[in-house]
């Protein structure tokens, strides 16, 4: 079997594709009232996005090294790429290089310095090249490869839980008290930077979906749309912004889930390109 390729729950990645190129995703975790959750694994409450109290974190050493020890065994000694979120918003990172210490450099683990579905198109990149061939380090690079390519940006509509998550820069000052102030968030070198800030949600959207068109540059891309519970916003986003672009080889609609979507509330919407992606199999 060729190198497998891990990566943690905030990568978004849908099943059927995890499943295709044999992704594993480790569940990251949320905290409500003393019950631990288990991202994409144990039921919760509907509400628990916009519940107040709810913590979240990282999916800790052992879970890490047991996921690291199977799909080690699994690809029969070729090894296993580690894609995991920025370690400079989450500890998932750093408890991944703990675990895979004990595997003598079988186990490499990758900075994706992004989060969300940034995170599953670096992971994919990595599949891609071990279902073609590539050794264990040649995986690896082409991670690192994806990871410095591909750009990320977030529409925010609320601003409460994003200044309870304590996840953006220091340019978060910026952002002001007014409630009606839409932030442009943008990742950079790993943290969630304020790009640009609007008066309306619609004019935030019209202004991130021109960013990114600017950012493909005319190249082809790989088109991921992430939202907090408005699938149907996410795909008139989607819809409007991929006649923009010269060529959309693939394109991918998700939730960004429980755990990211409790930092950033209801109603964000993201965009995520990749332009040295392999068209996404199904």
């Amino acid at each position: 079997m060729p190198v497998v390729v891990v990566t943690d729950s905030s990568s978004r990645l849908p099943a059927e594709i995890a499943d295709h190129y044999g992704i594993r995703q480790v569940p990251l975790h949320l905290t409500l009232d003393d019950e631990d959750y288990r991202e994409g694994v144990d039921e919760m409450p509907a509400d628990i996005v916009s519940h107040p109290g709810v913590t979240t974190s990282g999916a800790n050493p052992h879970e890490l090294g047991t996921a690291y020890e199977q799909a080690l065994a699994d690809s029969d000694g070729d090894g296993v790429v580690a894609v995991h979120m920025s370690r400079r918003l989450s500890g998932t990172w750093s408890a991944g290089r703990l675990a895979a210490e004990k595997y003598s450099g079988q186990v490499r683990i990758v900075d994706s310095r992004s989060v969300g579905l940034a995170v599953g198109f670096t992971a994919i990149g990595a599949a891609q090249a071990a279902n073609a061939g590539a050794d264990r380090d040649r995986v690896y690079e082409s991670a690192i490869r994806q990871a410095a390519t591909i750009d990320s940006m977030l529409c925010v509509h609320q601003l409460e839980n994003l200044r309870q998550s304590g996840r953006i820069s220091a340019a978060s000052k910026m952002l002001g008290s007014a409630l009606s102030i839409k932030p442009i968030l943008h990742m950079v070198d790993g943290v969630l930077t304020l790009r640009e800030r609007h008066r309306t949600f619609s004019k935030a959207l019209e202004k991130m979906a021109d960013a990114a068109v600017e950012s493909a540059a005319g190249r082809p891309v790989t088109l991921g749309v992430q939202h907090c519970e408005s699938p149907e916003l996410a795909s008139e986003f989607a819809d409007s912004i991929a006649d923009r672009f010269r060529e959309v080889t693939s394109r991918v609609i998700v939730d960004l889930g429980p755990v990211l979507g409790c930092h950033v509330g209801p109603g964000a919407i993201g965009v995520t390109l990749a332009t040295n992606l392999e068209p996404i199999e199904l």
